[in-house]
């Protein structure tokens, strides 16, 4: 008998002799009782369009060896395996199908991508695999009861940066600049929603494709209709293009804008101009002297030296972390080390702090794990000038489109 067999049926006898009356052979995959370790996998884009999104993966990476540094996850550790899918949701299938037959991962966890880890559901589900933190956003997260994710939906973001305009800063005049594709049609869902419940008219709405680099033209049509703030759904880089359009115009704005675009990359590419953004976040800041943020900053540069410390990096730990979260409260219901029971613990995560995140709660009939955001705002670095507070109801509780 091969050693890897040999462990495979001594951790299942061993966890059936922690059980008893409890069969455990079917469904002890990556669990290895002998040795205390869990083998979990995940996909990332080390080729392909967008290999800098490798980031996200070395933060998870980053936050797994740090716990085993630590002595594991409730004495457990973590055996963390990736597999590069080159951005290409066909091929993160065929990773996953390897991940599961090869590696008999227990779960897959922080892979990245939102039409990447939508493609794998369906072999998912059919294998009984839990996806703990998809790093992407999708309402078809939202809905399967094997899928636990952190990332909200842009529309309930794009509703906080408003409910916060009207509310806190009496804002009226509103413009909503969104990217032409899901991210920025969710965004714009959300928008519509809450500006339709508040019986206020936005100010304008202008779509801009993502490779856009000059914002005249929509900044001009923000001008004409008089709008005293605007908020922008798109890439770090489309927000830089728009402050500088704004500003060779003389535009004056209270901007808002997405947590992915709180980052010190984003000061990079705009300088001063950022100063007075604010972000609506289900993060909190980069810089925030948490001691999750900054165990995150602290293991980020020892075990990844050349990535950069931010939102991206942030995002892979908190997702990480939620597995860590998850299956400590599997660890401590005393109930077999099985990938149903670990779906059952996740149900039970109530108003958790997980990384950089706050009150993330699931339950058998609702997965949307994060149900506040923060606001943040860029001063040098990014400070949070309002806590954590639910999404509003009327986009957080609107049926997907």
């Amino acid at each position: 008998m091969k050693r890897r067999d040999f462990l495979k049926l001594s951790g299942a006898a061993a966890l059936a002799s922690a059980y008893p009356g409890t069969s455990l052979l079917a469904d002890e995959i990556g669990v290895d009782a002998a040795a205390k370790t869990i083998t979990i996998g995940g996909f990332t884009p080390i080729t392909g369009p967008v290999p800098f999104y490798a980031i996200l993966t070395h933060a998870a990476d980053a936050y797994f060896k740090s716990v085993n540094e630590a002595g594991g996850i409730k004495g457990w550790k973590i055996n963390y395996v990736t597999l590069d899918d080159g951005y290409d949701p066909a091929r993160s299938v065929a990773a996953v199908r390897r991940l599961v037959e090869d590696n008999h991962i227990f779960a897959l966890v922080a892979a990245v991508g939102t039409a990447t880890n939508v493609a794998v559901i369906p072999y998912a589900k059919e294998v009984g695999l839990a996806m703990i933190g998809p790093i992407g956003g999708a309402s078809a997260f939202f809905a399967e009861p094997n899928i636990f994710p952190l990332l909200p939906d842009y529309g309930w973001s794009a509703a906080s940066n408003a409910e916060f305009a009207v509310n806190d800063l009496k804002l009226k005049k509103i413009a909503l600049l969104w990217e032409n594709d899901e991210l920025g049609r969710s965004a714009k869902r959300g928008f519509d929603l809450f500006m339709e419940a508040n019986k206020l008219t936005p100010a304008e709405s202008v779509p801009f494709e993502v490779k856009t680099t000059d914002f005249t033209p929509h900044i001009r049509r923000v001008a004409n209709a008089e709008a005293d703030a605007a908020i922008l759904f798109g890439s770090n880089a489309n927000l830089a293009a728009a402050l500088k359009a704004a500003d060779r115009q003389g535009v004056k704005l209270t901007w808002f804008a997405p947590f992915f675009t709180a980052d010190p990359a984003t000061y990079k590419l705009t300088g001063d101009l950022l100063n007075g953004v604010y972000f609506s976040s289900w993060l909190l800041p980069v810089d925030s002297a948490e001691p999750e943020i900054k165990a995150y900053r602290a293991a980020v540069t020892k075990y990844y030296p050349n990535d950069p410390v931010g939102v991206f990096g942030l995002n892979g730990w908190s997702n990480a972390a939620l597995f860590g979260s998850i299956f400590g409260a599997l660890v401590d219901s005393g109930k077999p080390i099985t990938r149903a029971n670990l779906i059952e613990a996740g149900n039970s995560l109530n108003n958790a702090s997980v990384g950089g995140a706050r009150q993330v709660t699931f339950t058998g009939s609702d997965h949307r794990g994060t149900r506040q955001e923060a606001i943040l705002q860029a001063q040098g670095s990014f400070a949070m000038v309002r806590d954590f507070k639910p999404y509003p109801a009327v986009a957080f509780d609107a049926k997907p489109a």
